[in-house]
């Protein structure tokens, strides 16, 4: 499938909005759970190749067994609980004591599972991957917040492949797993209800502080499956109270956002477009130079479940999900073994290879776009609308960009060509 960064068809019915009841959010997700079933295998195949050895999740390793065979008995534990409560409360009809301290026991086994065996102590992590920054990189700040199921040991192998891959020390905030069903749910009311759980405050705290301490010239956030919800949580505060260029020097990177909005407004809207152009339809309308955060790339396999349910669900929406998406044909939702390992392979040096079949797709915008009464396209509609005089001089921001998309529309090109991320790699740093 060719990768469509920015140009997911824009969806003909706009579902709920994410600021809609929270009540409407949860049946509309629950609906998109089993919209998408088909997919839920997905998440977990193809359990080989281990193309990163023992940072793989689903390694042959101890550590992978352990945290493997954990979370096998939590899902039996937590289903069988979440069955149960309602047989106790209404047919058994159990006590209230003794239906309190029913409950209390399955979620304190539930607790010391998951602290000792899956999460470890402490809400920060580090990447431990031997390099040797420049004095340049050192001036960069990576975070990375991990998605659902992760614990210590997963997080760390997550950073671990991480920094090997660009080369990077990166801090990592750990969200913690409760157990994939338990997980799921806190999925579900983090998207829904807007709730922050602590490990958002803790990322929130981090992003500020890095945003606000002068020592770094940018500051790079990773996110992966729940991180992304928890990432675009944390953006709208920060949107909401920082001034516009404090968000100059940071760049987000997503993979199988399980978000259901992402925002990034316009700095100065009105400079480069029509007031009457309230509604345009997809990102390639902003530019580097006018939105408050420069740079948002999302990554999604086609048939990853959880990028089913976030990312490609609403990245077609206008004006909901800011940045733009790269699909990749395939299924599997595990950071490394299905992400990092198809779109940035390693080689036996251990280093990123220069080619794969991922990197190397051909970007073909166009596809089965909708066009009004006149039969233009949205692309048409976008430039129509452009009212900057400058449009045509190929030194002005909006002339650049215009020049990248009318190329872009006109000559496909390869995703490693318009990909930021990839220019990261083995220790690189894109041209500004």
């Amino acid at each position: 499938m060719p990768s469509n960064p920015s140009r997911l068809p824009v969806q003909a019915q706009v579902p709920l909005p994410y600021t809609a009841s929270p009540t409407k959010l949860f049946f509309r997700d629950i609906f998109l759970c089993l919209k998408y079933c088909w997919a839920w295998l997905g998440i977990l195949f193809p359990i080989t190749p281990w193309k990163s050895g023992k940072l793989d999740e689903l390694f042959p390793s101890p550590e992978n067994f352990r945290d493997i065979v954990t979370h096998l008995f939590l899902v039996v534990l937590q289903l069988y609980f979440l069955i149960s409560l309602p047989i106790f409360a209404f047919v058994l009809m159990f006590p209230v004591p003794w239906f309190i301290a029913y409950v209390t026991i399955i979620l304190f086994i539930n607790y010391v599972a998951c602290k000792f065996l899956l999460n470890g102590f402490g809400p920060i992590q580090h990447s431990k991957f031997p390099i040797e920054e420049s004095e340049e990189l050192k001036k960069e700040h990576w975070i990375f917040i991990n998605g659902i199921g992760a614990g210590q040991h997963w997080l760390q192998s997550n950073l671990d492949r991480l920094s090997q891959t660009f080369c990077r020390r990166i801090s990592g905030v750990n969200n913690p797993t409760h157990g994939l069903v338990f997980d799921i749910i806190e999925c579900l009311i983090q998207r829904c209800f807007n709730y922050a759980t602590e490990d958002i405050r803790t990322g929130y705290a981090m992003i500020k502080s890095a945003l606000l301490t002068g020592g770094y010239k940018k500051v790079v956030l990773i996110l992966h499956s729940q991180g992304g919800i928890e990432g675009g949580m944390i953006m709208d505060w920060l949107l909401a109270e920082l001034p516009a260029d404090t968000f100059r020097k940071l760049e987000i990177y997503s993979f199988a956002n399980a978000a259901n909005h992402f925002n990034n407004p316009n700095r100065n809207f009105g400079q480069y477009f029509h007031d009457s152009m309230i509604d345009f339809r997809t990102t390639p309308a902003q530019t580097p130079e006018t939105r408050c955060i420069p740079y948002i790339e999302h990554y999604a396999n086609s048939g990853d479940f959880v990028s089913l349910w976030g990312v490609l669900s609403f990245a077609g929406i206008p004006n909901r999900y800011m940045g733009e998406v790269f699909i990749r044909k395939g299924t599997g939702h595990l950071l490394n073994q299905h992400y990092l390992d198809t779109m940035f392979p390693l080689g036996p040096d251990g280093r990123v290879r220069e080619h794969n079949k991922f990197i190397d797709s051909t970007i073909t915008p166009g596809e089965n776009e909708p066009v009004d009464e006149n039969g233009k396209d949205e692309w048409d509609m976008l430039f129509s609308s452009l009212d900057d005089p400058t449009v045509d001089d190929p030194q002005s921001p909006a002339g650049r960009e215009a020049l990248r998309f009318k190329t872009l529309w006109n000559k496909p090109v390869k995703v490693r060509d318009h990909s930021r991320l990839w220019q990261y790699r083995n220790g690189g740093s894109p041209k500004e």
